[in-house]
């Protein structure tokens, strides 16, 4: 039996806590960010991981920044064989790295080298890739340079959005660290080299980045609305008022018959929906939000609010 601490934030790690309590190993401490501001009323609310632990008695900690003198002495006395992070939202210093006998080991959401860093799960949506999967490493001072320990794959639904793959990683996360925990039963598992060569990074969403292009194709529209919804959520104006968009549909179409400029409104009706002019033809805003509205299907939208034919969306 392993004494395992556990280092992670969000509903994404929940998974992984609920194997490696599974697993019959010990965990002896888990470390989350601090209580939150969340809401209307902006009220302190824990971390999904500081409920999962409190619920089951398990001492928590929360540092605003875990490589103080004060937490790496606290780990130190601890004394963890191993620990597992799974988007624990901080740098771990070398200093704590060294710690444990058998490593730090970290849950990523991607088949490394690709997209090391802090978005795998939106970028790998938003670039149209038809496959990704979790990655479980051992950890060292890079963003997401250390070696393999295993890899776990899956296609991703070419319908899908972030949320779902969200989840559905999430419990493969899981399934993955149970394998790792059994290779740590007979001592610590060789790693296997990235490739530096391979190697792609993404950075920290930005809510910017929802904000339609109408000069992108219509393939590059629809994937980035996969790949940020529900999160942070992609959006146009119209009539300088913000719609967010859920769902975007290609339209197959003979562009050559269009005219228009791009985010021109070319049908508005509850028989055809709301389809605008991209880069390279027309897409269908399929479920759209209005502000202060609910998310409907655009024919639904369109019986109580006019979108006219000719108009421009955007700024």
């Amino acid at each position: 039996m392993l004494d395992i601490i556990f280092m992670g934030t969000p509903d994404f790690a929940i998974p992984t806590l609920e194997a490696i309590w599974e697993s019959g190993n010990n965990i002896i401490g888990v470390i989350t960010q601090p209580d939150r501001p969340k809401g209307r009323g902006k009220r302190l609310k824990p971390s999904p991981v500081k409920k999962w632990a409190v619920d089951r008695g398990i001492d928590v900690y929360q540092p605003e920044n875990i490589n103080t003198p004060e937490y790496i002495e606290l780990i130190k006395r601890l004394k963890p064989d191993l620990i597992i992070t799974a988007a624990f939202g901080q740098i771990v210093s070398k200093s704590i790295l060294d710690i444990p006998p058998l490593g730090c080991i970290n849950v990523h959401a991607s088949i490394l080298p690709k997209y090391r860093g802090a978005s795998p799960i939106h970028q790998a949506i938003i670039d149209g890739e038809d496959e990704t999967g979790i990655t479980i490493m051992y950890m060292d001072e890079g963003m997401d340079t250390g070696d393999i320990i295993l890899q776990e794959y899956t296609s991703i639904d070419p319908e899908e959005n972030v949320g779902s793959l969200h989840d559905r990683l999430a419990i493969l996360g899981g399934k993955a660290i149970t394998k790792a925990l059994e290779l740590f039963k007979d001592g610590k598992p060789a790693g296997i080299p990235q490739d530096d060569e391979k190697a792609t990074y993404c950075s920290k969403i930005d809510k910017s980045w929802g904000e339609i292009d109408w000069t992108k194709t219509k393939v590059e529209l629809k994937n980035l609305v996969r790949g940020l919804t529900p999160w942070p959520g992609c959006f146009t104006f119209f009539q300088g008022e913000r719609l967010k968009i859920w769902k975007i549909e290609i339209v197959e179409d003979d562009f050559d018959d269009i005219n228009g400029l791009p985010g021109e409104v070319v049908a508005s009706n509850e028989k055809e929906g709301l389809i605008v002019i991209c880069g390279d033809g027309l897409v269908r805003l399929a479920c759209i939000q209005g502000p202060g509205g609910r998310m409907m299907e655009d024919i639904e939208y369109l019986k109580g609010h006019i979108i006219p034919v000719g108009v421009r969306l955007g700024r």
